[in-house]
Protein backbone atom coordinates (compact mmCIF):
# COMPACT_ATOMS: atom_id res chain seq x y z
CA UNK A 1 0.00 0.00 0.00
CA UNK A 2 1.49 3.00 -0.99
CA UNK A 3 1.78 5.94 1.88
CA UNK A 4 -0.42 8.49 0.60
CA UNK A 5 -3.23 5.39 0.77
CA UNK A 6 -2.42 4.34 3.86
CA UNK A 7 -2.70 7.64 5.32
CA UNK A 8 -5.95 8.51 3.80
CA UNK A 9 -7.23 5.14 5.27
CA UNK A 10 -5.68 5.02 8.77
CA UNK A 11 -8.90 6.50 10.06
CA UNK A 12 -11.22 4.12 7.93
CA UNK A 13 -8.41 1.03 9.50
CA UNK A 14 -8.96 2.52 13.03
CA UNK A 15 -12.33 2.46 12.71
CA UNK A 16 -12.16 -1.26 11.15
CA UNK A 17 -10.84 -2.50 14.36
CA UNK A 18 -12.58 -0.25 17.15
CA UNK A 19 -16.33 -1.35 15.75
CA UNK A 20 -15.24 -5.05 15.79
CA UNK A 21 -13.61 -5.16 19.42
CA UNK A 22 -17.05 -3.25 19.97
CA UNK A 23 -19.03 -6.14 18.50
CA UNK A 24 -16.75 -9.16 20.27
CA UNK A 25 -17.17 -7.24 23.37
CA UNK A 26 -20.51 -6.73 23.39
CA UNK A 27 -21.37 -10.10 21.97
CA UNK A 28 -19.07 -11.71 25.18
CA UNK A 29 -21.23 -9.99 27.50
CA UNK A 30 -24.18 -11.90 26.17
CA UNK A 31 -22.32 -14.78 25.92
CA UNK A 32 -22.21 -15.52 22.65
CA UNK A 33 -18.77 -15.89 20.21
CA UNK A 34 -18.75 -15.78 16.63
CA UNK A 35 -15.69 -17.66 15.73
CA UNK A 36 -15.17 -16.06 12.38
CA UNK A 37 -16.00 -12.83 12.60
CA UNK A 38 -12.10 -10.32 11.30
CA UNK A 39 -11.94 -7.12 9.43
CA UNK A 40 -11.42 -7.61 6.02
CA UNK A 41 -7.75 -6.25 5.53
CA UNK A 42 -7.13 -7.59 1.90
CA UNK A 43 -10.42 -5.90 0.36
CA UNK A 44 -9.33 -2.98 2.21
CA UNK A 45 -6.20 -3.04 0.75
CA UNK A 46 -7.58 -2.95 -2.61
CA UNK A 47 -9.90 -0.85 -2.41
CA UNK A 48 -9.71 1.75 0.47
CA UNK A 49 -12.77 0.26 1.97
CA UNK A 50 -12.38 -2.13 5.50
CA UNK A 51 -15.14 -4.14 5.53
CA UNK A 52 -16.40 -6.69 8.56
CA UNK A 53 -16.62 -9.86 7.55
CA UNK A 54 -19.27 -12.00 10.13
CA UNK A 55 -17.94 -15.51 8.67
CA UNK A 56 -19.48 -18.56 9.66
CA UNK A 57 -21.89 -19.22 12.91
CA UNK A 58 -23.95 -22.11 14.03
CA UNK A 59 -27.13 -21.36 13.84
CA UNK A 60 -27.79 -21.27 17.65
CA UNK A 61 -25.42 -18.33 17.67
CA UNK A 62 -27.11 -16.30 15.73
CA UNK A 63 -30.37 -16.95 17.52
CA UNK A 64 -29.32 -15.40 20.05
CA UNK A 65 -27.64 -12.33 18.34
CA UNK A 66 -31.34 -12.31 16.94
CA UNK A 67 -32.59 -12.33 20.17
CA UNK A 68 -30.27 -9.39 21.39
CA UNK A 69 -31.61 -7.41 18.94
CA UNK A 70 -34.96 -8.10 18.51
CA UNK A 71 -35.02 -7.00 22.18
CA UNK A 72 -32.93 -3.85 21.34
CA UNK A 73 -34.94 -2.83 18.87
CA UNK A 74 -38.17 -3.00 21.09
CA UNK A 75 -36.63 -1.29 24.01
CA UNK A 76 -35.65 1.47 21.22
CA UNK A 77 -38.92 1.73 20.34
CA UNK A 78 -40.25 1.76 24.00
CA UNK A 79 -37.83 4.36 24.62
CA UNK A 80 -38.50 6.69 21.61
CA UNK A 81 -41.59 5.93 20.95
CA UNK A 82 -43.35 6.21 24.40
Amino acid sequence: MGSALNRATADQRRQAVDVLDDLTAVLALAGVKLPSVEVDWEHGRRTGCYLIGLGCARPFELLRVVDLLRKGLRYERLTYDG
